[in-house]
């Protein structure tokens, strides 16, 4: 098995796209829970069901502050580190999950909300 070892500027250019990716991804859900909320408000629900759009709005506040938690993160220097065995959260999963606080074996084990 051979060490990977990662160039402290590219390390830097990746957590700097993934600050952007995060920042998008945050004014994106943003967007969607203010939608959600305002069609919660109108008359009939804007045309939804108000059970779907109960869930909707459950899942984008939950997006929202997921996303909200990883740059919270990012700006205290502990991003990319496993909350639960502070370890080194793998890039390819940070790259797929930007807002990922736990390593998989972590997130396997933690119990759900």
């Amino acid at each position: 098995m051979t060490a990977t070892t990662h160039h402290p500027a590219s390390i830097a250019v990746s957590l700097q796209l993934l600050r952007d990716i995060l920042e998008e991804q945050f004014a994106t859900h943003t967007n969607q829970l203010t939608e959600l909320v305002v069609c919660g408000a109108l008359p009939h629900h804007g045309g939804h069901d108000p059970h779907t759009l109960a869930a909707l709005t459950k899942t984008s506040r939950q997006a929202v502050a997921d996303t909200a938690h990883a740059l919270q993160r990012m700006s205290q220097g502990t991003y990319g580190i496993c909350e639960r065995c502070h370890q080194a959260i793998p890039l390819g999963r940070l790259r797929e999950l930007p807002e990922a606080s736990f390593c998989v074996p972590c997130h396997q084990v933690r119990p759900l909300r």
